[in-house]
C-alpha cells in the first residue's frame, strides 16, 4: 500500500476474547506494524511449571496504520477478528498516539525481561514528576515522567487516558531533565 509516513498513526485497538496474538499474526502477514505488550507468566501443565510469554494487557493491540487501511480490515468479508477503536470521549474520534510517545512506550513495555509495572494512569498523580530522558542502559532514549513507585525511582511513560508503564529502577545518574 502506498502511504506516506505522515498518513500513518498509532491506534490502540480492542479485540475480543483474548485474540490479540491472532490479530498480530494477521497484521504481520499484511506487513502492518503493530505492538502487543508482553510479559512472562508461570503456568502449571501436567504438574510442571512452565514460563510462558503472554500479553500483559488482554484485548489490546497497538497498530501503526492509516485509518482507511484499518477500516478495510474491519469491513473485510469474513473478518473473524472483530476490532474496535478506542475512542476519545471529548472528540468522539479514535485515539491516536504520537510516534515519539509510542516509541518510548515500546522501548519500555517491549522489554519482557525487565521488571516493568503497568499502571492505570488515573491511579497515580504524574503531574508532580519531572519530564526526563534516560541517557544510558537498556532504556536509553526513553522519555517520560520521573516518579517514585513502590519505593523505587522509575520513569513512567503515559499514553494519555489509556495506560502507563513504568521502567525498572533507574539510577539518577542515567537521567537528564528535559
Amino acid at each position: 500500500m502506498n502511504t506516506s509516513s505522515a498518513d500513518l498513526n498509532w491506534y490502540p485497538l480492542r479485540i475480543t476474547y483474548s485474540r490479540e496474538l491472532a490479530l498480530k499474526n494477521y497484521l504481520d502477514s499484511k506487513q502492518i506494524e503493530n505492538f502487543i505488550p508482553m510479559r512472562y507468566e508461570y503456568i502449571v501443565r501436567n504438574e510442571c511449571k512452565i514460563r510462558k510469554l503472554v500479553p500483559a494487557i488482554h484485548n489490546l493491540v497497538f497498530v501503526r496504520s492509516t485509518r482507511k487501511q484499518l477500516e478495510e480490515i474491519k469491513e473485510a468479508k469474513g473478518a473473524i477478528l472483530p476490532i474496535r477503536y478506542i475512542m476519545d470521549c471529548e472528540t468522539q474520534q479514535p485515539i491516536t498516539i504520537p510516534d515519539v510517545q509510542m516509541r518510548s512506550f515500546i522501548a519500555v513495555a517491549g522489554n519482557c525481561d525487565q521488571q516493568v509495572v503497568y499502571l492505570d494512569p488515573t491511579t497515580i498523580n504524574l503531574k508532580r514528576g519531572q519530564r526526563v530522558r534516560i541517557t544510558g542502559g537498556v532504556f536509553e532514549g526513553v522519555e517520560g515522567e520521573f516518579v517514585r513507585i513502590k519505593d523505587d525511582r522509575r520513569v513512567v511513560v503515559v499514553i494519555q487516558g489509556l495506560m502507563a508503564v513504568a521502567t525498572a529502577f533507574i539510577h539518577p545518574s542515567l537521567i537528564e531533565q528535559i
